[in-house]
């Protein structure tokens, strides 16, 4: 009789051919889906060639989606993309995602149904945590693990212990899944998870939606997770059938499991959030930060990217102007996310109100393109990271914050919510 094992446990032990694991069991797991974008995968691509292998494990098994530095802002980034563009096309790679049919990496690749429930995923971008969603094990990897995973489709672990995060309560106005997640790594730091599984859990997660979900998973790394995790439930079910391309599995923790702690939140206290700069876990609610005027608003990323961070930003937006002295640049997820807000017209709202809205891209989160900041420039941005110089110069600062509060900052010039505008 098996151990009881938490959704974690049991998802690494069938993917290791194992009864039963335990926390800091080494293990080797064959994998689902192998990850690189177009900083990482050009890395993975050679030390694949190093190892000797002429043809990747499983051609639709492996996913490329250049979306960093695309569409290429110079050379470099343009030989960046052709690597993966001529290792895809040698390959026959079946998940490779070019310009006009791309999105952001940990948007796009559970709307088109590549990952899904009992999956085990690993991708050379720290954020892959974004599919523990959809009750996968899905971690960030190195890009020589990447290209490890590719030519041979297994993958080494040290099995994680997990932390049980239980919300209870109904939510404030205006307070999302973005917010859950920064008042969680304002708890604990950004190292409060380390190598730990984030398991979410309780009568206020099952109570959201998808893209909150996903917004909240994509951050676990923010505290030093190695993944973050969501029960499988109807939500769950209504997302994921007829839209994933196999077969998923179904795992649940066991009632009796063993976790490394329970942290146990009253979400009802839960109030609209912004990170400082220089760190995610650098909390404040925003009702003390009104005073920070900013430069610059970005909407969107692969935390909150999707369409209902659209919709609820063009909530705020609509009738509205930009504050003249702020730039709000809005970028859709994927190309599905954009026709979509197009069809439903909140690009007329977003447009009307001074933002431009841009092509699917991970640019500016980075520091790449599309809205890199100056020295002494601020910006709110819907993004995950404000470390030193994430989005530009060294002396910029970055606050992080959910699409409604950056809406809101960028039509009253400083940190603000929907409410302050009334």
């Amino acid at each position: 009789m098996p151990r009881p094992m938490t959704i974690t446990e049991k998802t690494l032990a069938a993917h290791a051919g194992l009864d039963e694991v335990t926390p800091g069991q080494l293990i080797e797991c064959s994998v689902d889906i192998v990850l690189a974008n177009d900083i990482t995968a050009p890395i993975a691509i050679r030390e694949f060639a190093r190892i000797g292998v002429d043809r990747v494990f499983d051609p639709e098994a492996i996913a490329l989606v250049p979306d960093h530095y695309v569409p290429n802002k110079d050379i470099k980034s343009a030989e960046q993309a052709k690597i993966i563009r001529d290792f895809a096309r040698e390959q026959g790679i079946t998940h490779f995602y070019e310009v006009g049919c791309m999105g952001i990496e940990h948007a796009l690749l559970p709307e088109q149904g590549v990952v899904g429930p009992g999956d085990l995923i690993i991708g050379a971008d720290s954020h892959t945590c974004t599919y523990g969603a959809l009750a996968a094990f899905a971690t960030g990897v190195g890009s020589t693990d990447a290209a490890v995973g590719m030519a041979v489709g297994t993958a080494w672990f040290k099995v994680p212990a997990s932390i049980r995060f239980q919300l209870t309560g109904e939510l404030q106005p205006w307070v999302s899944g973005k917010d859950i997640i920064l008042h969680v790594i304002g708890m604990i730091g950004v190292d409060g998870a380390l190598y730990q599984a984030m398991e979410f859990t309780g009568d206020t997660i099952g109570g959201l939606g998808m893209d909150d979900r996903f917004t909240i998973c994509n951050m676990a790394i923010e505290a030093g997770g190695k993944s973050g995790i969501i029960g499988f439930d109807e939500t769950t079910r209504a997302y994921v059938e007829g839209r994933t391309e196999r077969e998923w599995t179904r795992y649940a923790s066991d009632e009796d499991a063993d976790y490394a702690r329970t942290v146990e939140i009253d979400a009802s206290a839960i109030e609209p959030t912004v990170a400082f700069p220089h760190l995610p876990s650098n909390t404040r609610p925003v009702r003390e930060a009104r005073d920070v005027t900013v430069d610059q608003v970005v909407i969107g990323s692969c935390t909150n990217g999707r369409i209902e961070d659209l919709r609820i930003a063009a909530e705020v937006l609509r009738g509205r102007h930009v504050d003249p002295r702020v730039r709000l640049i809005v970028i859709p997820a994927t190309q599905a996310i954009w026709t979509q807000a197009m069809h439903e017209g909140l690009f007329d709202v977003f447009v009307d109100a001074g933002a431009a809205v841009s092509t699917p891209t991970c640019g500016p989160c980075l520091g790449g393109h599309m809205g890199v900041l100056a020295a002494g420039e601020r910006a709110v941005a819907t993004t995950n990271r404000n470390f030193v110089g994430r989005m530009g110069h060294t002396g910029s600062e970055v606050y992080l914050a959910s699409p409604a509060v950056a809406a809101a900052t960028a039509v009253a010039g400083r940190i603000a919510l929907p409410d302050d505008l009334d």
